[in-house]
């Protein structure tokens, strides 16, 4: 079966899907559909089975329908991502609706429905239904697939839609004019089926498609077949005209070659993060493959990018359009390309508060963030911005999708958007407001990207993974790469990579990253600097917790080399950290945190540590001098461990050793090293007020409250986590 179709992939397994009871079957169903994304796009379409169950109240058989609820991914959508309904008591909500529509408040009688659905509910299923479930207990299939390919949004995104479906389909699938989707249009389609029972599809005019059988592999099976007919139609049309060296009008512009590309990015992203975070801090995603820039380069780009996308699904994430930056990659340089996004931006706002305010109702909710979530421009890409890295990459899939439609429906036809009215509709919708008015509040680091120095171990791993749970998007930063993945890897692993398609081609490019960069060399904090602008788009807070510890001889003497590299380290390479990130800053404007790593040994002089007591000491003063240097927009603030033995980079089995020895504390050369660092960390904590070890984890608790809002008016400040150390006290 899978060599029949080219344009998507069939993935039924006649041995597994005979092992599944039918609601499992439908999850099945729906997990492969959604797995390919040129059957439908993430979090979009939706499936459902109308299955014989057992009633809760008395036993008695029941027709049940079962669809997917409100939101969820069909890819990764489990049994409690569908919502279970009463299918005689769907169906006798027509009546209801009728009555509220007759009287000429259909709009208030579509709103009202969705709220009846909790009336229908079969055995207590908790889950929200979705707006298009009366398509699919109106229509006569058991089985009922409703998608969003490109291929057949490229035909109901096109001029002649209806001439286009009888051309290209016949009689197997008709065909409706755009409605939103609800009551209404489940009733066209109703009315439909029942007019052509032959038809087994329809044809959602701006929208997709939906089609049916009383087969669950037979309805699976008719999906693939129509899309891969569209599909092949499109691509027949396409290649006539000329294929990819014609599409979109041809080309206009070059693509920068990469590495300039790449440093362009990196030099324009945190600005323009900082303008279009204006409202709320956006996280960006980039893509710069052949296809969007295929878009982007091309004469026709201006004209499509300003009609805007044409299915609902796209434009809740790309929202009414896009901005399109008439940049010529050529001639013009990236003083240029900022004029240019500036003057952009703020067109942009204009034209969305117009079209705000000419398409608003009485009771419609307020005018939303007015800035672009998706950008384009020449020679480069596009970027996209969403809450997190997730909606990002999603909103990045979205236009992605959208410039599929467009390039499909100029092959075959010519490409029209929605009319502004229903877009706005659908955008400020009543219902979708009153979701995202229930969704829980946002987690405090949310939106934040925070730079962890030294996240490969100890307390700098300790603390990303502190911040991570507050919402942060974490760049773990270390000298050895592997352990900065590893950190990343362990992140990602316990909270997912998100969804959507891949970012600038930085592995891992979820909720952290893993990034090698050398403190001592500005260099190699520069190139850090711009993976993580290409990454995210820009970042908010660092924390450096790398150090370093050279112990004197046993002369009491330290080699000038370790001296030095002592200082390079503790301190030189937190004032370079500071001064090249202070540039990104700057440019984005965004009010950020920076904190650094002293140590309690930088009040208390010691034998032995010397050079590491000193540096410590600078390291105090530099955090008031970067408060001073980096004041209004970044606040700086240190923290100041005693001595943590647990986890700690600084502390190998030999110096632990070494440290017994030192302090005649017993202990055995077979030992293990857990016990070891045990014994070591329990006499250090014998010397504090507090008397218990101090752990990395009581460190990033530091770092947490640092970064976050917390103490908003506290700058050069150091803040001691030792565990009382009188010795250090303020003197």
């Amino acid at each position: 079966m899978s060599a029949d179709f080219k344009h998507v992939n069939y993935s039924w397994d006649d041995a597994h899907a005979a092992t599944l009871d039918p609601v499992a079957r439908l999850v099945y169903r729906s997990n492969i559909l959604g797995d390919d994304q040129r059957i439908t796009n993430t979090g979009g379409g939706n499936t459902s089975s109308k299955i014989a169950e057992k009633d809760p109240l008395g036993g008695a058989n029941a027709e049940v329908l079962w669809v997917k609820g409100s939101g969820g991914d069909l890819r990764t959508s489990k049994r409690d991502n569908f919502s279970s309904l009463y299918q005689d008591k769907l169906i006798a909500l027509q009546s209801v609706y009728g009555g509220r529509a007759d009287k000429g408040l259909k709009s208030a009688a579509e709103d009202e429905m969705v709220a009846m659905y909790f009336h229908t509910t079969f055995n207590l299923n908790p889950r929200a239904s979705s707006i298009d479930t009366p398509l699919h207990s109106f229509l006569p299939g058991k089985h009922v697939d409703h998608m969003h390919p490109n291929a057949i949004i490229s035909i109901a995104a096109s001029a002649n839609c209806e001439k286009l479906t009888q051309e290209i389909f016949g009689g197997s699938m008709a065909y409706v004019p755009w409605m939103r989707p609800g009551f209404e249009l489940g009733l066209a389609m109703q009315e439909i089926a029942r007019r052509q029972p032959d038809v087994k599809a329809i044809m959602m005019g701006q929208h997709g498609f939906i089609s049916w059988d009383d087969d669950d592999k037979v309805c699976y099976i008719r999906t693939l077949e129509f899309i891969e007919k569209a599909a092949a139609y499109i691509d027949e049309k396409y290649q006539a005209k000329g294929g990819d060296a014609t599409a979109f009008g041809g080309q206009k512009y070059q693509t920068l070659p990469e590495e300039q590309r790449r440093a362009t990015l990196a030099g324009i992203l945190p600005w323009l993060r900082g303008q279009v975070s204006q409202q709320k801090r956006f996280i960006g995603t980039v893509q710069d493959d052949e296809k969007i820039l295929r878009f982007v380069n091309s004469a026709d780009a201006p004209r499509l990018a300003e009609l805007g996308t044409s299915c609902p699904d796209h434009f809740l994430r790309t929202k009414i359009k896009p901005l399109y930056v008439d940049w010529n990659p050529q001639v013009e340089d990236a003083a240029a390309l900022k004029a240019k996004l500036t003057a952009g931006l703020e067109q942009y706002r204009k034209d969305y508060a117009s079209y705000y305010n000419a398409c608003k109702h009485a009771n419609s909710p307020a005018m939303r963030d007015p800035n672009p979530t998706v950008v384009l421009i020449p020679g480069l890409g596009m970027i996209a911005w969403g809450k997190d890295k997730s909606e990002s990459r999603v909103t990045a899939e979205f236009y992605n999708c959208a410039v599929e439609v467009m390039r499909g429906a100029e092959a075959i036809d010519k490409y029209i958007a929605l009319p502004q009215q229903e877009a706005f509709d659908i955008e400020y919708w009543l219902l979708e407001e009153a979701k995202l008015q229930r969704m829980p509040a946002e987690k405090e680091l949310a939106r934040q990207v925070v730079i962890v120095i030294g996240a490969g171990s100890g307390i700098g791993k300790e603390t990303a993974h502190r911040l991570v749970k507050e919402g942060a998007h974490i760049v773990c930063v270390d000298l050895n790469k592997e352990a900065a993945e590893a950190t990343a890897k362990e992140i990602t692993d316990k909270h997912g990579l998100g969804i959507g398609v891949a970012g600038s081609g930085i592995s891992g490019c979820g909720p952290a990253i893993g990034l090698a960069a050398n403190i001592t060399d500005r260099a190699s904090i520069r190139a850090m600097l711009d993976q993580v602008a290409l990454a995210y788009g820009g970042f908010d807070h660092i924390c450096v917790t790398a150090g370093i510890f050279v112990p004197s001889d046993t002369s009491g003497h330290i080699p000038d080399d370790k001296w030095a590299l002592t200082f390079a380290i503790n301190v030189s390479g937190s004032y370079y950290v500071a001064d090249e990130a202070a540039k990104t800053w700057k440019e984005q404007g965004l009010k950020g945190n920076l904190v650094l790593t002293t140590s309690a040994n930088a009040a208390v002089a010691k034998k032995g540590s010397l050079a590491y007591d000193t540096s410590k000491a600078a390291a105090n003063h530099l955090v008031r001098e970067l408060a001073i240097e980096l004041s209004p927009l970044v606040r700086v603030n240190g923290v100041a461990p005693a001595t943590v033995v647990q986890g700690s980079a600084m502390f190998p089995r030999d110096r632990v050793i070494g440290s017994l020895a030192k302090y005649s504390i017993p202990y055995s050369d077979d030992e293990e090293t857990e016990s070891l660092v045990g014994k070591l960390a329990q006499f250090y904590a014998d010397r504090t007020l507090t008397k218990a070890p101090i752990t990395p984890a009581d460190q990033a608790e530091a770092y947490f409250l640092l970064v976050t809002n917390r103490l908003s008016k506290t700058t050069g400040q150091v803040i001691t986590v030792d565990g009382g150390l009188h010795e250090a006290f303020l003197r």
